[in-house]
C-alpha cells in the first residue's frame, strides 16, 4: 500500500483542500497538455542527464552548504546557510527555468511568457531563453521595475522584452494578471511561471525542479553532520518556490520543523502587509484554490512589503496546505527586520543577502534554538538587485 506524502496531489491537482486549475475553458487544452508532457518527458533518462548536466555546466550546481560559524556563535546553535545566491543568475529561481526551458523546448514552444517580481526569475528566463534561442517576453509591475532596475537592465541585454504592468499595485500580482491575459490571447506560448503558484501541474512542477536543493542539502548534511536532515529548515515564502525546494525532501519527516517566513511589511495589523497565512482566507488567485488576502467581497487585497519577491498577496497551495495542517510554521518578519538581519549577515559573515532571503534569516530571533540543533537557512538569493534599497535604508554607512 502506498504511503500518502504531503507531495501527493489528488486527480485535478489539490493538495488537500488547495489547488487545483481554475483557467479559462481556452486554456483548459494548455494545462492539460502540460500536465501530460511533464509526465511523459521529465522522468526520462533523457530529460534527467540534460537537466543534470546543465545544473553542473551551465548552473554551477551544487550550491555549498556553507556553515555560517559568527552566526552559530551568536544564536547558539549550529546554522547552515544553503547558498542558493550562488547559482548563476544570483539566486534559486534559474534551477526552474532550466527544468521548464527543456521541457518546452520538447513541446515545440518557442515563445515564451513569464512574471517577475524581484526580477530574478525574469532573468533566470531570459537566461535560459538566450541559452535555446528562445523568443522572451517578461512582465513586471511598474512599480517593481523602478526598485529592480539592475534586473530590468540584465533582461533587456539578454534579449528579452520587459512589459510592464500598470494596474493595480503595480507590483508582482499585477504582472502575473497580465502575463495570464497574454497567455490566453496567445495559447500557442508557453507560460514559464517561476513559483509554485499558479494552475495544475505548475506548483507541482516548479517544486519539482528545486527539489534539487534539498536532495542535495540530504547529501551535505550526511558529509558534514553524520545525518541526512536537520532539526530544522527555514525559507521565506511569497509563492514560495525556494521554501518548497528545501522543504521537498523533508516533508514526510516529522523530525525536521518546516519553517515558511512571510513579508510582515510594516507590521500584520498595518495594512501594509504580505502576511497571508495570517491575513489570507481561501480562495482563487491565478488558478488555484489557496490561501490569499481579500476583503469581504473577494476582492484581492493590495500587499506590501520592501522585498519585491515577497510583495505578493498569496501563497502556494502546497504551503497553503502545510501551514493548514500544521505541517509547517509561518512566521512574519517586517521590513525593518529583514533590513536588520541583511546588514547583521552582511557583517559577520561577509555576505550579503537579497532582501527575500533577510525574512529567512531574521526568523533565527524568533526561534527557541538549542545548542544541539542543526539549522539549515535556504539564502534563496544574492543582494546585488537589492542595493539601492540597503543604501537609501543605512545611510550612514
Amino acid at each position: 500500500m502506498k504511503t500518502t506524502s504531503y507531495l501527493d496531489t489528488d486527480p485535478l491537482g489539490f493538495y488537500g483542500e488547495f489547488g487545483g486549475a481554475y483557467v479559462p475553458e481556452l486554456l483548459r487544452p494548455n494545462v492539460e497538455e502540460l500536465d501530460a508532457a511533464f509526465n511523459s518527458y521529465c522522468f526520462t533518462e533523457e530529460f534527467e542527464s540534460e537537466f543534470k548536466q546543465l545544473l553542473k555546466d551551465y548552473v554551477g550546481r551544487p550550491t555549498p552548504l556553507y556553515l555560517a560559524g559568527r552566526l552559530s556563535d551568536k544564536y547558539g546553535a549550529t546554522i547552515y546557510l544553503k547558498r542558493e545566491d550562488l547559482c548563476h543568475t544570483g539566486a534559486h529561481k534559474v534551477n526552474n527555468t532550466v527544468g521548464q526551458i527543456l521541457l518546452a523546448k520538447h513541446m515545440g514552444k518557442t515563445n515564451i511568457i513569464a512574471e517577475t517580481g524581484a526580477g530574478q526569475h525574469g532573468v533566470a528566463t531570459a537566461t535560459v531563453c538566450a541559452l535555446m534561442g528562445l523568443n522572451c517576453i517578461v512582465y513586471m509591475g511598474e512599480k517593481d521595475i523602478e526598485r529592480q532596475a539592475p534586473n530590468v537592465q540584465r533582461m533587456k541585454m539578454l534579449g528579452a522584452e520587459v512589459r510592464p504592468a500598470t494596474s493595480g499595485s503595480k507590483t508582482l500580482k499585477d504582472a502575473t494578471n497580465e502575463a495570464i491575459r497574454h497567455w490566453i490571447n496567445h495559447p500557442d506560448s508557453y507560460y514559464l511561471i517561476g513559483s509554485v503558484v499558479g494552475p495544475h501541474p505548475y506548483p507541482k512542477i516548479v517544486a519539482y525542479f528545486q527539489s534539487v536543493i534539498s536532495k542535495e542539502i540530504e547529501k551535505q548534511l550526511l558529509e558534514k553532520t553524520g545525518k541526512t536532515y536537520p532539526d530544522k529548515v527555514i525559507a521565506c515564502v511569497g509563492g514560495g518556490s525556494n521554501a518548497a525546494g528545501a522543504f521537498y525532501q523533508f516533508y514526510d519527516n516529522p523530525k525536521v520543523e518546516l519553517v515558511a517566513v512571510e513579508a510582515a511589511g510594516l507590521g500584520i495589523d498595518s495594512g501594509k502587509s504580505a502576511a497571508t497565512s495570517v491575513l489570507g482566507t481561501p480562495g482563487v488567485l491565478h488558478g488555484s484554490l489557496t490561501l490569499l488576502m481579500q476583503d469581504a467581497d473577494g476582492q484581492v487585497t493590495e500587499p506590501h512589503s520592501i522585498s519585491a519577491g515577497l510583495d505578493y498577496p498569496g501563497i502556494g497551495p502546497l504551503h497553503a496546505h502545510t501551514i493548514a495542517t500544521g505541517r509547517a510554521v509561518s512566521i512574519s518578519v517586517t521590513d525593518d527586520e529583514a533590513l536588520q538581519a541583511a546588514l547583521e549577515l552582511s557583517q559577520l559573515e561577509g555576505i550579503i543577502p537579497a532582501l527575500e532571503s533577510a525574512h529567512a534569516l531574521y526568523a533565527l530571533t524568533k526561534l527557541e534554538l538549542k545548542k544541539e540543533d542543526v539549522i539549515v537557512v535556504n539564502l534563496s538569493g544574492r543582494g546585488d538587485k537589492d542595493m539601492n534599497t540597503y543604501l537609501e535604508k543605512f545611510p550612514n554607512l
